[in-house]
């Protein structure tokens, strides 16, 4: 029924697995093989499920690991968790169930190779903010990742939904499961091994890594010095990762800046992202975060000084179309791609310290109308444009709440579910939590 074949062990359609709780998995198909397994598709319970196979056998300590991860179960829905283990075959090896990848998202890889590209910019800003709430709350339980890279995300183009695979290595902050992780994505203090194992704010660093490659599609350590490198040993590695990792952007160390022809899409992208992004990255990639671990800013920290400020600042150029950050302090602004210049400016809805720029078919979320909850990912409200007038905005009511609406002159109506409130400069929206807008 099996075939062993040296240390790697193969399995074909029509196999049986035993699962250590109950039952059997059946072997229905390959789907894909790398270093350390093999991922299956199979048959348990009357659902299909991906069965990933390891090639050899490991230590008790990360059987017994991935045991705990499924009892406690995944600490969000963006991880396709294992639910499952088999029992040991008798050369030690095993596996675990977890849910099938949707095959509407596809892998991150292939956007860095350009064989997948983003619908829009929102639907890429949405991807970040999934990606740093996930691991906000893997963080948040305790886990560290261990081994954060590119390989470990799928991404729907289209909505920017994210699913993160790979998820075995997962294991309480600091203790050593015997990974290190892709010398690109790791921390200097891992490849140096001042640290002896992955731990959170290694995981951070590797985060800050990710989002710089989704948003500028190059490394931020590899510019000119890797380009002159003739080969990338061990040693080499060591040196441009960990002993001396320079930023392409970084403000006293200029000998590692993206070369002409070469390093194109960060060279073309970086001058169209608002300031406040580029100075995350130049401040997270400097020398004394990339050396002092503590100084890396929390999950948290990305989503509220970055991210959402992204998602809350983009809108689209009414002369072509082009999605453009809002510069949320000037009256007017040039579109980046037409220079159309822009000279009303949008309104904005100020809810607590969050700013939203008003665009057509933009969504508000559930931390803007009610800041007892806040929820990222939950939508409130979608902004609406008059048919009639152009840049005259709205804000739908998609809750189940009766909004207020107290205008300029004092006057006030309900803004019912389904209803729109509009948005006129001093226009104030109670949104019935105890959490108020203003227009401005």
């Amino acid at each position: 029924m099996i075939n062993i074949n040296e240390a790697i062990i193969m399995l074909k359609q029509g196999d049986k697995i035993r699962i250590l709780t109950k039952g059997e998995a059946t072997i229905l198909e390959e789907l894909g093989s790398g270093g350390q397994g093999t991922v299956y598709k199979v048959c348990y319970g009357e659902k299909e499920y991906a069965l990933k196979w390891y090639h050899k056998p490991s230590k008790p300590k990360f059987y017994e690991n991935l045991k705990c991860n499924i009892e406690k179960g995944s600490p969000a829905s963006c991880f396709l968790w294992p639910l499952f283990i088999t029992e040991k075959d008798e050369k030690g090896r095993f596996g675990y169930l977890m849910e099938l990848r949707d095959p509407s998202y596809k892998e991150f890889s292939d956007f860095l190779l350009a064989k997948e590209h983003f619908s829009t910019v929102s639907a890429m800003v949405e991807a970040a903010i999934k990606i740093c709430v996930s691991f906000r709350q893997l963080h948040n339980k305790g886990y560290s990742y261990q081994d954060l890279n590119d390989g470990n995300f799928f991404i729907n183009p289209i909505t920017g939904d994210v699913l993160i695979c790979d998820n075995d290595n997962i294991a309480p902050s600091g203790e050593n499961m015997g990974v290190l992780g892709k010398c690109r994505y790791m921390a200097p203090e891992i490849i140096t091994r001042k640290k002896s194992c992955p731990d959170t704010q290694s995981d951070r660093f590797s985060l800050a890594v990710i989002l710089f490659l989704l948003f500028f599609n190059n490394h931020p350590l590899e510019g000119e010095r890797i380009s002159r490198c003739p080969c990338m040993t061990e040693k080499n590695e060591r040196l441009f990762y960990g002993d001396d990792p320079v930023f392409i952007y970084d403000l006293q160390k200029q000998n590692n800046r993206p070369v002409e022809g070469i390093h194109v899409n960060v060279i073309q992208l970086w001058p169209l992202f608002p300031k406040y992004v580029r100075d995350m990255f130049i401040d997270q990639f400097s020398e004394k975060v990339m050396h002092e671990p503590g100084r890396r800013i929390t999950e948290k920290e990305w989503l509220e000084k970055v991210l959402l400020r992204m998602r809350h600042e983009l809108v689209k150029c009414p002369a072509c179309g082009n999605e453009i950050f809002l510069d949320i302090e000037q009256n007017n602004f040039v579109c980046s791609d037409c220079q159309y210049k822009i000279q009303q400016r949008m309104p904005i809805i100020q809810s607590g310290s969050y700013r939203v720029a008003a665009d057509r078919d933009k969504k508000v979320y559930q931390y803007i109308t009610n800041s007892y909850k806040q929820l990222l990912n939950t939508c409130t409200g979608i902004i609406v444009e008059s048919k009639k007038t152009s840049g005259l905005f709205g804000l739908r009511n998609l809750t189940q709440e009766t909004w207020i609406l107290t205008m300029k002159n004092g006057k006030t109506r309900p803004i019912e579910p389904g209803e729109t409130v509009p948005l006129l400069i001093g226009n104030e929206i109670a949104f019935g939590n105890g959490s108020k807008a203003t227009i401005l």
